[in-house]
Order: structure tokens, then sequence, then C-alpha cells
């Protein structure tokens, strides 16, 4: 495998869950996001196949790669071109169409953006990825081994049946040797648009005893924020990636964007 294309990737990392639903692409676009407002230059690698979110999540719905002589170019989600990302969502003709694919064929594309796509000099490469620890996870670590990615952000919500499969993504990154950085516990709690009072509809703090369980850093809680729905689906100049720094939640991931930067950094 040639490393042409990931040769100029200072950091590695990958957003992980056990569970589905937890959040994952929501967390990596605003992982994403934060480590862009702090002066990196970031690429998104959506390996979700068969339900890719980000290039809704980035407001990229409908756009498509193009070929380079380097190889294929991620789509830019911003007009400064510090926030790149591919997904299968651009190479579908509809956003509808179904990816129903065996294992070797998801094995190939997953390959295929990782020697194919022409990056360029990033500080962070983020990988969304499905839930479990299925054909795609087994993958990317295997095409990965040789590059030394950095570890792995755990997601999780608070309650005990998210958690349990949570459990079981962390003993797979212990088999496979990939490092833990730290457990990510969304939708904990609902921030009222109203009032701004922040209730614990999912209890809360699950993630938080989780990770002091594995003696795991715990980078901190993420409330439910009825506003970034809305956003997320607003097109133009008033979608979430123009305007994540005035968010209610652009805080809370700033601080957690603080704790990936200072424990992926301290280590090189």
């Amino acid at each position: 495998m040639s490393d042409i294309n990931l040769s100029g990737i200072k950091h590695i990392v990958l957003i992980l869950s056990g569970k589905g639903g937890v959040g994952k692409s929501s967390v990596t676009t605003q992982l994403a996001l934060s480590l862009v407002k702090a002066g990196k230059k970031v690429g998104v690698l959506d390996i979700d196949l068969t339900g890719p979110s980000i290039p809704r999540m980035l407001g990229l719905d409908g756009k498509k790669i193009h070929q380079a002589s380097q190889g294929w170019v991620p789509v830019y989600a911003d007009s400064h071109q510090r926030l790149s990302s591919m997904s299968i969502g651009f190479l579908l003709n509809s956003k509808n169409d179904s990816v129903v694919w065996r294992g070797p064929k998801k094995n190939a594309m997953i390959k295929q953006f990782l020697q194919d796509v022409y990056w360029g000099e990033l500080d962070y490469l983020l990988i969304d990825t499905p839930p479990g620890t299925s054909d795609e996870h087994i993958s990317i670590i295997e095409f990965l081994k040789d590059y030394n990615p950095d570890g792995a952000v755990i997601v999780t919500t608070p309650q005990g049946v998210a958690i349990a499969d949570v459990r079981k993504e962390i003993s797979f990154c212990r088999k496979v040797k990939l490092p833990v950085l730290g457990v990510v516990e969304n939708m904990s709690g609902f921030i009222c648009p109203h009032c701004a009072e922040c209730t614990n509809i999912f209890s809360s703090g699950g993630g938080e005893s989780m990770a002091k369980d594995y003696d795991l850093e715990f980078f901190g809680k993420i409330p439910i924020d009825p506003e970034f729905t809305r956003l997320v689906e607003t097109e133009g100049s008033g979608s979430y990636v123009n305007v994540f720094d005035k968010s209610k939640l652009f805080p809370v991931f700033n601080e957690i964007c603080k704790k990936v930067m200072k424990k992926v950094e301290s280590d090189h």
C-alpha cells in the first residue's frame, strides 16, 4: 500500500462506539470544526459505508469528488480549504441510494479511500466509523497499522444499554492495540431552547463512570441541543459549518478539543 496520500498527515484519530445512534458523526463533525477553529487543517474520512452522515453534517449533500493526477480530491467544507472530507455519500447518484455490499467490497472501498484520496498536508485526519466491531473496523485498523494512528475517541450516551455495548468497543481497541485517547458522553442532558436549563433525559454520568472503570481520560459531557439539528439542515451562510463558533455547543467542544489535542500532541 502506497503512503503517498497519508505521508502528509500528522495525526490520525478514529471516532468509535460499539453502539449505533450515539452521535459519532455529530461528534466527529463538531470535533473537526473545533480543530479548525484552533488553527488546524483537518480531514474527515467517513467509512460508515451503509449510513454515511458526514456529507449532510458538513452541508455538502449533492457534492461530487473530482479526479486529479494525485488521486481523488476530497470535498472542502469551507472557503479557506481547512476542512476536507471524503465519504461514499459523494459517490452515490442519490443520497437515498442504499449500499448493499458484503465484507470484501467494503474492505476494498476503505482501502481505496486510504490509497487514492489526495489529502495533502493535514494536522488531523478524523475517521468516522459505523457502530460495532465488524469488517470496517478490522479493515481500517489493518490498513493503518503502518501509519501508527494516534488512537480512538470513544463516544457513548449515559444509559446502561449503550454503555454495555461501548465496553465491547474498548475491548476491541485493546485486542487490536489501538490506544483509547478518551471517552465522550454524548446526549448528556437536554438544553431547553427557551430558558437554557439542562434536563437529564437519558440520565447522566454513565460515560464518566465507565471511563473511571477502565482508567481512561474523560473528555466531557455533550448535551442535546435542538438548535444543532436545525442548523445541520440549514444551507448557505447560516449552515452549521459557518455558525459553529456561535452555537451553544461550541464552548463544550472547545474544551473537548483542547483535551484531545493535549493528549495527541503530548505523545509526539
